[in-house]
């Protein structure tokens, strides 16, 4: 027995055993894109699924960053609207409003002048809890919370397994078949040895025309800044926070200019300028034109001034990291270890603590007392950190991931400040999607030579707000990594450039990043391939397309970003699918799919000829030099859809087309079956062969068609070999977002006429 403690004594100094857990799906990370891919995943019938997250909170920008009131907007009809919205994002967004609905009987009770929808953090946190429980539940999810990536485990070029640690704990390692990084700053991506990069991209990479031409001191660290939120509640009573240590007045003369609060409903509209203050910017509850109880009110700061640049760090700051390692001080944030980045947060706390000080005393001293003044505001606890702040910082921009093909700038960028359709829309669209480039102030200028001293931030020529982009579609490859197999983009992490993930960084965007990143790992697991074989095969980016459009136990996605194609629409399949393929134009110069609009026979025509040619075996396009028809003349921008569908089978004597009389469903019934393709008899039933043919209905009968004929697709992956030039456009396959298509104008060239 004397033995006894001893030998206690020597159990004590073996260390505990590392935990190994196999599964078929990894994600990294429990942002709400990672919970998206979660989800998804085990509705598509993932059987095995682990998370594993940093915190212990899950929903990222809605709950753990405090951003709680997400961008959706758009221009539309020269008004700010929201985009439509679709997929898990739509789902979540319900669950907010049916939450808002039974705590204050309203869905919508922020009135803030950045969004529609609001949610308080902890209520945020609560919902994607729910979101994920069935399938934690079911013993198909498994969550792991509080542990940090530390190695990951690559084999031949496939990453095998990655590797954690937390605290006082024996290392965790998780040995899986598929791993998305949705890590806030791409750890799985750095520490699995694949390509990714992070800061500014000079122009020379990829010819933007906002990208620098050459790098300064500041540009390898320069990023959209981080911002710490600050979530307040109302006091009813002095709440004024102790000053904080970084604290001078200067840093925020800016506030000193600008209305702290104003007296809106925001009742004409988000981003009206009648609602512009700070208090107002995102607020969450407002109880006084809401008529809710005292005590309720509630807004979050999210404003330029507490943003926090990336570079130009203070001194206090660049000595704490070269403490730790000699030249941490001048790397990427995204290249630093959790405990480096720890040193540039506790800053960044500091400064937004010093913008809510300033606000509750220079501010209020200067405008008086006022209802919803911030010094009778309070820090809200719901957080249960011992500052009360955000666990995490809202981060808009982090690395990104070398993907099969780059998203650039010149690919979404708008021709006129209202968005309609960008100049690339490629044939692999996994969402659509339009926010600006959006970069909040990248730098700082310090006030005095002391660079522990005031500074304000400076945004740069280049980079700022409202530089304008048009709607576009993400491209399944940007998902996929251009080397390494076994891991997918998820997040951020995803292959855009700088400028592009400043327009790609939002609530909804996130989240439409997970569901796509998670089908895509779904068909990798269910046929035994890698990412890039999905990625090269028309096959699967068509089956994918699919899947994402129908939903899996929830709304479908909407793939191509018409403004109003409702998820619940029965046409909203038909129309995604044709429209991805470039067989349904959509109108130049309007963004809405208008599905009571009666078509005309030149529409008709015009997608009938593309839908015969996307058939497996496809009849050659005409060469008439003179014109069929006196109504379709040479310079007809559809001629050529309207002789070729008659010279395959559409047999008329008559000289003239009527080319703008509108169809009926007796016409689409008639034409199809001249042209030896499926056609519907309910077409020509009784009571509906006079009809007039919407959009709805003919996108409908077409995808229908389509369906039951088949449609022509490449047999193998060859485009997306080294140096392939598919379309012979002078640009190699892997640098071009629309490999199939030689003049550029997302017509895939087998569909259209090519003099």
């Amino acid at each position: 027995m004397k033995l006894l403690p001893s030998v206690l004594f020597a159990a004590l100094l073996v260390p505990a055993r590392a935990e190994i857990l196999e599964t078929d799906l990894l994600i990294v990370g429990g942002n709400e894109s990672a919970c998206a891919a979660a989800v998804q995943a085990a509705r598509l019938g993932v059987k095995k699924i682990v998370l594993v997250n940093d915190i212990e909170w899950l929903g990222g920008q809605f709950s753990s960053e405090g951003v709680g009131c997400p961008d959706e907007w758009t221009g539309v009809n020269g008004r700010r609207v929201n985009f439509p919205r679709s997929g898990l994002y739509k789902e979540v967004i319900d669950r907010i409003r049916a939450h808002n609905s039974q705590t204050y009987g309203i869905p919508s009770p922020g009135n803030a002048y950045c969004g529609t929808e609001t949610i308080e953090p902890a209520a945020a946190a609560v919902i994607f809890e729910q979101l994920v429980k069935p399938h934690v539940d079911s013993g198909v999810l498994r969550i792991e919370r509080g542990w940090q990536p530390a190695s990951v485990q690559a084999d031949d070029g496939v990453v095998t397994a990655v590797t954690f640690q937390k605290a006082s704990q024996p290392d965790l390692t998780v040995r899986a078949k598929v791993t998305l990084d949705s890590s806030d700053w791409g750890d799985v991506i750095r520490l699995s040895g694949a390509k990714y990069s992070a800061g500014a991209d000079l122009k020379s990479r990829f010819g933007e025309p906002s990208a620098p031409a050459n790098y300064d001191d500041g540009d390898p660290q320069e990023m959209n800044p981080i911002s710490w939120c600050i979530v307040l509640r109302e006091a009813g009573k002095d709440s004024s926070i102790p000053r904080p240590a970084t604290y001078d007045p200067r840093s925020f003369s800016q506030l000193d200019k600008t209305p702290p609060w104003v007296d809106s409903d925001m009742s004409v509209g988000i981003y009206s300028q009648s609602g512009w203050s700070v208090y107002t910017h995102r607020r969450l509850v407002d109880r006084w034109h809401n008529y809710l109880p005292e005590g309720t009110e509630a807004t979050f700061l999210n404003w330029p001034v507490q943003d926090y640049p990336l570079c130009q760090l203070p001194q206090r700051v660049v000595d704490a990291l070269e403490k730790t390692e000699a030249g941490a001080s001048k790397n990427n944030i995204v290249d630093l270890t959790p405990a480096q980045r720890q040193i540039i947060f506790d800053d960044a706390k500091q400064h937004a603590l010093g913008m809510l000080y300033h606000l509750q005393t220079a501010v209020h001293d200067r405008v008086g007392d006022f209802p919803q003044t911030f010094r009778y505001m309070k820090l809200t606890t719901e957080f249960g950190t011992p500052d009360l702040l955000p666990p995490k910082p809202y981060v808009r921009e982090g690395l990104r991931l070398e993907a099969l093909y780059m998203l650039r700038e010149q690919d979404i960028r708008a021709e006129t400040r209202e968005p309609k359709w960008a100049k690339v829309m490629v044939p692999d669209g996994v969402f659509g999607f339009q926010f600006n480039i959006d970069f909040h102030p990248t730098r700082r200028r310090f006030l005095t030579e002391d660079r522990n001293g005031p500074w304000v931030y400076v945004q740069t020529p280049s980079r700022g707000w409202h530089t304008d982009t048009d709607r576009a579609m993400f491209p399944l490859r940007g998902l996929v990594p251009a080397l390494m197999n076994g891991l997918l983009g998820c997040s951020k992490n995803i292959g855009v450039s700088c400028v592009v993930q400043s327009a790609l960084r939002l609530h909804g965007q996130m989240m439409h990043v997970g569901q796509a990143s998670a089908t895509l790992a779904w068909m990798c697991l269910r046929d035994g391939v890698q990412p890039r074989t999905i990625a090269g095969s028309q096959q699967h980016v068509r089956e994918l397309q699919l899947r994402l459009a129908r939903g899996t136990g929830g709304p479908g996605m909407l793939l191509w970003p018409w403004q109003d194609l409702p998820t619940d629409s029965l046409h909203f399949v038909a129309a995604n699918m044709l429209a991805v393929r470039g067989i349904w134009p959509a109108d130049a110069d309007s963004v809405f799919f208008d599905a009571d609009h009666v078509m005309t026979r030149r529409e008709l025509a015009r997608v009938l000829a593309r839908l015969v040619r996307a058939q497996p075996s496809t009849p050659q396009w005409p060469m008439v030099a003179t014109p069929r028809f006196s109504d379709v003349g040479p310079e007809d921008a559809d001629r050529a859809a309207i002789e070729a569908i008659c010279s395959w089978g559409i047999v008329t004597t008559e000289k003239t087309f009527n080319p703008d009389q509108p169809a009926d469903w007796n016409t689409l019934h008639r034409w199809l079956v001249s042209l030896k393709l499926p056609a519907n008899p309910g077409l020509i039933a009784k009571e509906a062969a006079n009809r007039p043919l919407t959009r709805a209905d003919a996108v409908i009968q077409l995808w229908r068609t389509l369906r039951e004929r088949g449609e022509w697709l490449m047999e193998d992956d060859s485009w997306l070999q080294a140096d392939n030039d598919h379309d012979e456009d002078g640009r190699s396959d892997l640098d071009d977002p629309l490999p199939f298509d030689s003049n550029n104008n997302s017509i895939p060239d087998r569909l259209e006429y090519l003099p």
